[in-house]
């Protein structure tokens, strides 16, 4: 599978192309958006994910960000550093995977109950792929919220993504979910915190639709 053809080849070329095991091999128990945004995501988590559901954290690292008085069944990371997802608090098993080698997911269809990717969506190099593989584990009417900011490590981010402001890279995002062709209810969400110097964020949800997926 590979539903990239949508896009020229470079847009999805990276300043450095050498294997992305190496650049996440060593941890980085750092945040990636600050407290005000964190905060903000939080609570859309809590908008969207209902309680006592199957999660996918998709892209995981040390921290989810998930609102942590919210009782969850089980939530699953999926990541690149085994050390970093060893220490999130929040997960309950994970799955050392690069999905830009590998964007089969290694779940069951129609898993999970919600799937979140937080502020690691740049650096999807088969992002298609990737959101399609989301649908098919996710269960109907399930959300998928994917949430950025302006942050990035420029050197693996692809060049679509620097080429773009935030209105331009929402609207690149909300394109992954349609050529997807497994979600419904797509919409862009602003939920950069009000009246300080924070950093912006952003996010697209879309729904895992209630029709039969075709593979």
């Amino acid at each position: 599978m590979n539903q990239n053809q949508s896009f020229p080849e470079q847009y999805f070329r990276r300043m450095d192309e050498s294997d992305d095991e190496r650049f996440y091999d060593y941890p980085r128990l750092v945040v990636h958006i600050d407290e005000a945004a964190i905060a903000a995501t939080t609570r859309l988590y809590r908008e969207f994910l209902p309680a006592d559901s199957d999660v996918l954290d998709l892209m995981s690292s040390w921290r989810s960000h998930l609102p942590s008085d919210v009782p969850y069944r089980r939530v699953v990371g999926l990541g690149m550093n085994e050390l970093e997802m060893r220490e999130n608090p929040q997960l309950t098993d994970y799955v050392v995977q690069n999905l830009n080698k590998t964007s089969r997911l290694p779940f069951d269809d129609a898993s999970f109950d919600g799937c979140i990717l937080t502020v690691s969506v740049q650096y999807l190099t088969q992002p298609v792929d990737v959101f399609a593989e989301v649908g098919r584990v996710l269960r109907p009417g399930a959300p998928f919220l994917t949430v950025f900011s302006n942050r990035m490590f420029p050197t693996k981010a692809i060049a679509i993504w620097q080429s773009l402001d935030d209105r331009g890279h929402a609207q690149l995002v909300e394109s992954y979910y349609q050529l997807a062709g497994r979600f419904e209810g797509i919409q862009s969400l602003d939920r950069s915190p009000k009246g300080s110097y924070s950093d912006p964020l952003y996010a697209v949800v879309g729904y895992r639709t209630h029709q039969p997926l075709t593979f």
